[in-house]
């Protein structure tokens, strides 16, 4: 036993050792800049001196007390709610398609789902701003086959938004339950089944419960990417649509340093709580 619990604590000092400055590097290069954001919300903004060192919650009061500024804020959190929601909703299914399936085809199923991530986000709001636009394919076809006189008015519009950010965040959300359904014992849905069990309760009862661990990385993988969308609502919402990320932007290339790095600062700090309490109710609903 001695012998075992020495050989234990070696190997966790040999992977510490291994690990140890890979971790701290890529620590020091988020705390340190986080640190330096941090000190920078608390400077004040001068439109001729530009940033002012002080110590001051100027910034985070106005934020908290402008609607514009709160306009953005609660359309980022009501944007990344929406689409997680519809990602896990829409993935859920092919998931599960792609968990169970024995066709020869299924690593090229498992492809066709990577290959869009290998293209950027602005390529693809390109794509969509062709598909939405007053011209674009799907208001001209709705027109030639007689459906509405006039285009109909989808860019430059939450849902627009809603679309892009959904297209680009649906993959992570499908590898996420894929890989976690795939672990889970066939045979359990099958007990299920011989014991009465209609597809629904089934998986009320016994698949998603197992599949908590799946929902809760690509929950937390998709609402993490949607708040810190900046391409597609850039693209597909205009100057008039507001979200956290294109305002953070704006306030810098208003040289307003201290603004921007308040609001940057809240955008992570509320991504980062949300993240959390979904991994502790995940966590506790799991050990239920």
């Amino acid at each position: 036993m001695t012998g075992a619990g020495h050989s234990g604590a070696g190997r966790s000092l040999t992977a510490t050792a291994l690990i140890g400055p890979a971790t701290f590097v890529a620590a020091l290069g988020v705390i340190g800049p986080m640190l330096y954001l941090l000190r920078y919300s608390f400077n004040r903004f001068d439109p001729r001196l530009l940033m002012i060192d002080a110590f001051s919650l100027e910034n985070y009061v106005k934020f908290f007390t402008d609607t514009y500024y709160l306009s953005a804020y609660y359309t980022t959190l009501w944007v990344a709610f929406i689409c997680t929601a519809i990602c896990l909703v829409l993935a859920f299914p092919l998931s599960y398609v792609l968990a169970r399936t024995q066709s020869r085809y299924k690593n090229l199923m498992i492809i066709g789902v990577v290959v869009p991530l290998f293209v950027g986000n602005a390529v693809r709001a390109a794509g969509w701003m062709s598909f939405f636009g007053n011209r674009g394919l799907l208001n001209v076809t709705l027109m030639k086959i007689g459906i509405i006189d006039q285009p109909i008015e989808i860019m430059y519009t939450q849902f627009a938004v809603v679309v892009g950010i959904i297209a680009v965040n649906l993959p992570y959300m499908i590898l996420s339950l894929q890989s976690v359904i795939e672990s889970i014992n066939r045979n359990v849905e099958e007990a299920a089944f011989s014991m009465g069990a209609r597809p629904m309760q089934m998986f009320r009862r016994v698949l998603l419960p197992l599949a908590l661990p799946g929902v809760a990385a690509g929950t937390i993988l998709t609402f993490i990417l949607a708040m810190n969308a900046y391409a597609t609502p850039v693209l597909l919402g205009g100057p008039s649509f507001r979200m956290m990320s294109p305002l953070i932007y704006d306030q810098f290339r208003l040289n307003n340093w201290p603004g921007s790095a308040a609001i940057a600062f809240i955008l992570m700090t509320t991504t980062l709580l949300l993240t959390i309490l979904v991994g502790i109710i995940t966590r506790q609903k799991f050990r239920a």
